[in-house]
């Protein structure tokens, strides 16, 4: 039975006196999407977050194609070939759109290959490669959603986690985004999908985790996206 590259057991995530994720146990492998959706609070960026030493998790285990990162810094897990596209895109407003993308060479294991990189990713999202000098703040929420996934692909990972990548978007863009995760799998990264669109998350990923305060209730598969009783039940359980 092959490692998965990234696996989660027993994850348990306090702030304080409050636990936001209890129990979590997940994993997603290389051309797979996996969702995980919840309402708010539900412990879903709190994941993201312990994935990424953002925080140290109370108890459980994250894993690297089989190695354990919990206890590492940010740095080392991007290192590990783990990128994050956080929630809010936090594009350097200032910058620009070429030199935000240069930013995600810092997360490169290696700068091999950075050239073909880049290639794919103006391949991948044509409006960044045609507003290259301009500065990021000037760019629509689409556009500025796309630059922040770029960067995170420049750093070359082997597992893409995204936060709420269609908040705030128009439905056009949020088409865009849902289409580039298809492609995105396509090219064999593990991706870990957190998002407030539950049905389309459903309908898209492999295999969909509800989260509801801070435990799992329910997996789903794309056969499960028009089971709106099942989606209502778990968000209210």
């Amino acid at each position: 039975m092959s490692t998965p590259l990234l696996a989660i057991e027993g994850l348990e995530v306090r702030h304080g006196a409050v636990t936001a994720v209890h129990g979590l146990s997940l994993e997603v492998d290389r051309g797979e999407i996996v969702g995980l959706i919840g309402p708010n609070g539900a412990g879903k960026s709190s994941t993201l977050h312990a994935i990424m030493g953002a925080v140290r998790p109370a108890a459980g285990d994250v894993r690297v194609r089989g190695e354990s990162v919990v206890g590492k810094r940010p740095e080392e897990v991007a290192r590990q070939g783990v990128a994050l596209v956080p929630e809010g895109r936090r594009i350097f407003a200032e910058l620009s759109v070429e030199e935000n993308l240069k930013l995600g060479l810092a997360g490169r294991r290696t700068r091999d290959g950075a050239d073909d990189d880049f290639a794919r990713v103006y391949e991948l999202f044509p409006a960044v490669r045609e507003s290259l000098r301009r500065k990021a703040g000037t760019l629509s929420g689409g556009q500025q959603q796309q630059l922040a996934i770029a960067r995170a692909l420049v750093a070359d990972p082997e597992v893409l986690l995204l936060d709420e990548p269609s908040l705030g978007l128009a439905p056009r863009m949020v088409d865009v985004v849902f289409e580039t995760l298809v492609t995105i799998r396509d090219r064999g990264l593990a991706v870990l999908l957190v998002e407030q669109r539950a049905q389309r998350t459903v309908a898209l990923a492999d295999r969909s985790h509800v989260l509801a305060n801070g435990q799992q209730r329910l997996t789903l598969g794309p056969e499960s996206a028009d089971d709106t009783a099942a989606l209502v039940s778990a968000y209210m359980a």
